[in-house]
């Protein structure tokens, strides 16, 4: 299955970005993590089918109410570094 990393920038820590972004995943049957990067942004890690992560990326582009995303880099990723489920780091 494909896997992508996902970077995200913008005001999208302190706003349950990650916890929703659990959400998204999980309803898009996706393994992964979300967790927060000294920098500001989230890291995303998600494996699943195409379709699913074409529509997290586009989620991830809005993010829930209160973030304010600026950017999201999209990049290939490789499986070892995801478990089952969807953690948040």
């Amino acid at each position: 299955m494909p896997v992508a990393r996902f970077l995200v920038r913008g005001k999208v820590q302190g706003v349950f970005f990650r916890a929703s972004t659990r959400e998204q995943a999980v309803k898009l049957g996706l393994s992964g993590y979300a967790k927060n990067l000294p920098d500001g942004r989230v890291e995303v890690l998600a494996e699943g089918d195409a379709s699913a992560l074409d529509a997290l990326e586009r989620w991830l582009h809005v993010g829930p109410p209160m973030a304010r995303v600026e950017s999201v880099e999209r990049s290939d990723a490789d499986a070892d570094e995801i478990e089952s489920g969807f953690d948040v780091g």
